[in-house]
């Protein structure tokens, strides 16, 4: 059943049934004023329910009693006896038509036209009630003119049955004999007799409104709900935390003694416990619905105001949450929404002339994720226009346009929760006062939640709320640090990490700061002892200590602390006001052995965090820093190290290598006078580093075979030393073919071979016949875009020995992101064939962005037709590269960096 008609089903029953007990004090109390006003509101209210649900019969029926009520209130009728049975006719047939209602979800056939005419000929004040009451009867009473006394014998009803067998009036079911129901009374053995003059009109408006009151009955959904006060329930959530805390007090008690007699009472009541905590929190749980209520009202006033065409999309309106947390997000996004409206949406003409339709949409979304609620609201208007905010920003003493270049958008995109910020021209009754966002996210912090935000400019802005479903009672992490124990929400721990020096992960640190390598990234980390200042700390690189993953938005970290107990459903106590001024609490609980700790806000710890350091004055910059580091780190690569001829250790990047083979040297033959060696199913080219190599027969050789696609080359070696991970920075250029320069690898001087210039002479149409470098050109930053792990390996070593600082990535996503992050190049080179997002596509996003639009570009393609250059200047490459003409890609990038020093 339809949760409309259900609510309406519930609270009509309960009106109907207080409606009874007032009609019959009014009709012992006729002039009670109060009394007719709060029958005549009940009764208003049934109707107007009625006609807003489409329920016609019972809103005619509402309606006609209502106009007899209207006139007794307004004291132009005065009750009778016969007015309150005739309103309580009424309000039969009402609950008649209910019960069918609640049964079928429709409204039965039929009218009640003869109940409704009665009414209205009272509501006008005619004697049509009495003379209507005493027809009835009439017809039937006049025919037994003969046997008057037998008018009185049909008093008892199961009598009729026993004077008239034949005729079935006391059944209401048979349709035979309907004009015996109404006058049941009179002497049926005659009603055959003078059928056709009384039966004609009652039986099409008697029958069925007789049948739908036969047919009430006690509501099953009246039965299925009660009303109670909030009051009680909040009383009720009381005790019960109070329920958890003993319960957490008899378990901590139960854990120190084995073999309890009572362990099997206290499961039992553990079990019990949870279980109503469980019910109360479900009698506290209300739809988020009920906080959107007012918004479809608000966006349409919104539009008038501002002439703007929006539409508000409402998803998981039905998602429930605790009605005080529901109560505490109202404000928040009633001001989200009318931001969205007012700065996200643009006029409908400047959207006509984006492409975009005229009617912008506002999309509120709701769902649950892992014990706690996301609220996304999304527009897809303009963005945040960073411009704009920059110039705010310097207007406003917030930063220097130094500090400024050095953020990265997001960043930037923060500043709109600074106190007083507004991008708004003027001041109008919806915006431009500066004061909102820092509120918005301040009430949503409050009550434990974050706020995220993604905004493209020209695309739309989406902001994540994330807050948890209840605030009385939460699970949480229990923790030490220097002998002292707090609590650390759950909704924000990510995992658990143990750190010493002994194991596999340790504690590292970047310019002083602290950090944790994790799963091959850098995790910036705070330390509880030295934020909350409990004395002196240890030497935390060298002692054994965990570290507690969090996240607070897209900001991710790690909290030092000493050790880790468990996990506790706890009760969330108000911090003392003298405590309130540090935001790095949240509130305090009482554990079960009594003690009292604190509730650690992990948002408080991620602001605090970023002052820390010393580099940043927020978390985000903090986590900045320490990506940047940590992408320094991840630019190390595996590289393998060989021995072969004269001069020390060799080493190529590991990626290139396909396989290690050992090859008896019985089967290498000559073609063209130059070695191979049949090599799955197909013919290998052998070629060696020392030129004074020789084929020694009977011995076994060592080679590094390289593959791409179905051709493969042997690159001759003398011994396999090692395979390193190390940075691959070459120190020292050289000119000697196939070298690319001399690089510290394993703390020892290495020669890097280039391996383009061996597959070039097993394969002459590889990569092109010539290998050339260029002076050094260093600080300039080069994206390579790539699907190929091949090739991003084999050009940037290149490109690195030619001068450049190559930042390489396998998708144009990933490039995207790294715009998003606030990183800046000279000059990005990409493949036009891949996967997902092509290159053009690619190449129109980077021109369509704010940060990289003029950013020069380079194509890179196996085709090289006229046509495949066209394409690509169209999409926004500058220049258009053969895949296979390394010189031509070097010469572009030296061209390409000099005409934009020029610009």
């Amino acid at each position: 059943m339809d949760d409309l008609l259900s609510e309406f089903l519930t609270e009509t029953n309960e009106n109907l049934a207080v409606l009874d007990v007032e009609l019959v004090k009014l009709e012992q109390n006729p002039n009670d004023p109060g009394l007719l006003s709060n029958i005549f509101r009940l009764v208003h209210t049934i109707k107007g329910t009625c006609g807003f649900l489409g329920l016609p019969r019972l809103e005619s029926v509402a309606h006609a009693g209502e106009n007899v009520l209207g006139k007794f209130r307004d004291g132009e009728l005065h009750v009778s006896p016969y007015a309150v049975s005739l309103i309580l006719e009424s309000l039969d047939t009402i609950k008649g038509i209910l019960s069918v209602l609640e049964a079928t979800e429709a409204e039965p056939p039929g009218g009640d036209q003869d109940l409704i005419d009665r009414l209205n000929a009272m509501a006008e004040g005619k004697e049509v009630p009495k003379a209507g009451a005493a027809a009835a009867p009439a017809p039937v009473a006049a025919a037994p003119e003969n046997d008057p006394e037998e008018l009185f014998t049909p008093v008892p009803a199961h009598l009729t049955h026993t004077l008239a067998p034949a005729a079935p009036p006391p059944p209401p079911p048979p349709t035979p004999a309907p004009v015996a129901k109404v006058e049941a009374p009179a002497p049926v053995v005659e009603a055959a007799a003078p059928p056709p003059a009384p039966p004609p009109p009652p039986p099409p408006r008697a029958e069925p409104q007789d049948d739908v009151r036969g047919e009430s009955k006690e509501s099953a959904l009246a039965q299925q709900t009660i009303r109670v006060h909030v009051d009680l329930l909040e009383n009720l959530m009381t005790m019960v935390s109070e329920l958890v805390l003993t319960r957490n007090q008899l378990l901590q008690i139960l854990r120190s003694q084995k073999d309890s007699e009572f362990a099997a009472p206290l499961q039992r009541l553990n079990h019990v416990t949870s279980e109503l905590q469980e019910g109360v929190m479900k009698t506290r749980m209300q739809p988020i619905g009920n906080a959107w209520a007012k918004l479809p009202r608000l966006v349409r006033d919104l539009s008038h105001e501002l002439h703007k065409k929006i539409e508000l999309q409402m998803l998981g309106a039905e998602t429930e949450l605790d009605r005080q947390v529901l109560e505490l997000i109202k404000d928040p996004l009633t001001h989200m929404v009318r931001n969205s409206g007012d700065h996200g949406l643009e006029i409908p003409a400047d959207r006509v002339a984006a492409g975009k339709s005229e009617t912008g949409r506002i999309t509120l979304n709701a769902y649950h994720e892992g014990g706690h609620i996301i609220i996304e609201i999304a527009d897809d208007g303009r963005g945040l226009a960073l411009s704009k905010i920059k110039a705010k920003i310097i207007q406003n003493g917030l930063a220097t346009e130094s500090e400024l270049a050095q953020m990265s958008d997001q960043q930037i995109q923060q500043f709109i929760f600074k106190p007083g910020f507004s991008t708004a021209a003027k001041v109008t009754s919806v915006s431009g006062r500066g004061v909102g966002m820092d509120v918005v996210k301040t009430n949503i912090e409050k009550i434990g939640g974050t706020i995220e935000m993604r905004s493209v400019e020209g695309r739309g802005t989406t902001f994540t709320i994330k807050i948890p479903l209840t605030l009385a009672i939460v699970s949480a992490l229990i923790v030490e640090c220097a002998s002292e124990r707090f609590a650390v929400p759950q909704i924000s721990v990510i995992e658990l990490v143990r750190a010493a020096s002994d194991s596999e992960h340790k504690i590292e640190r970047i310019n002083g700061a602290p950090v944790l390598r994790l799963r091959n990234r850098l995790l910036p980390l705070v330390s509880l002892q030295n934020l909350l200042k409990l004395g002196v700390a240890d030497d935390d690189d060298k002692r054994e200590t965990f570290i507690v993953v969090s996240q607070v938005g897209n900001y991710t970290f790690g909290i030092i602390v000493d050790r880790v107990f468990d996990t506790e459903e706890i009760v969330v106590k108000p911090v003392a006001p003298i405590l309130r001024h540090i935001e790095l609490f949240s509130g305090n609980t009482i554990l079960g052995d009594g003690s009292v700790i604190m509730i650690l806000d992990p948002n408080g710890i991620a602001t605090a965090s970023g002052s820390m350091g010393g580099t940043a004055d927020n978390a985000q910059t903090a986590a900045q820093e320490v990506a940047k580091a940590a992408r320094r780190e991840d630019d190390k690569m595996a590289l393998l190290l060989f021995s072969a001829g004269e001069g020390g250790p060799k080493a190529v990047p590991l990626s290139l290598v396909a396989r290690l083979e050992d090859v008896d040297l019985n089967l290498v033959e000559l073609s063209n006078g130059e070695p191979v060696v049949q090599y799955r199913g197909k013919l290998m080219p052998l070629v060696p580093i020392d030129p004074n190599w020789k084929i020694t027969r009977d011995k076994r050789q060592p080679v590094v075979v390289f593959a791409d696609g179905d051709r493969s080359m042997g690159l001759v070696v003398d011994e396999i030393v090692d395979i390193v991970e190390d940075r691959l920075q070459v120190e020292l250029g050289t000119e000697r073919q196939g070298f690319l320069g001399s690089a510290i690898i394993a703390n020892k001087a290495t020669d890097v071979i280039d391996a383009g210039f061996y597959l070039t002479r097993a394969f002459k149409d590889w990569f092109g016949n010539a290998h050339e470098s260029f002076e050094d050109e260093r600080q300039h930053r080069v994206l390579l875009v790539d699907d190929s792990p091949f090739f991003r390996n084999l050009l940037t070593p290149l490109l690195t020995v030619s001068g450049y600082d190559v930042t390489a990535v396998e998708s144009a996503d990933e490039a995207l992101a790294l715009s998003e992050s606030g990183e800046d190049f000279d000059v990005i080179v990409s493949d036009i064939e891949m996967p997902g997002m092509s290159g053009l596509d690619f190449a129109q996003a980077v021109r369509a962005s704010a940060r990289w639009s003029g950013t020069p570009m380079v194509a890179l393609s196996s085709h090289a037709a006229p046509r495949d250059l066209e394409r690509g200047r169209q999409a926004g490459f500058n220049d258009y590269v053969a895949k296979f003409d390394r010189e031509a890609l070097l010469l572009t990038l030296q061209q390409t960096i000099a005409e934009k020093g020029a610009a």
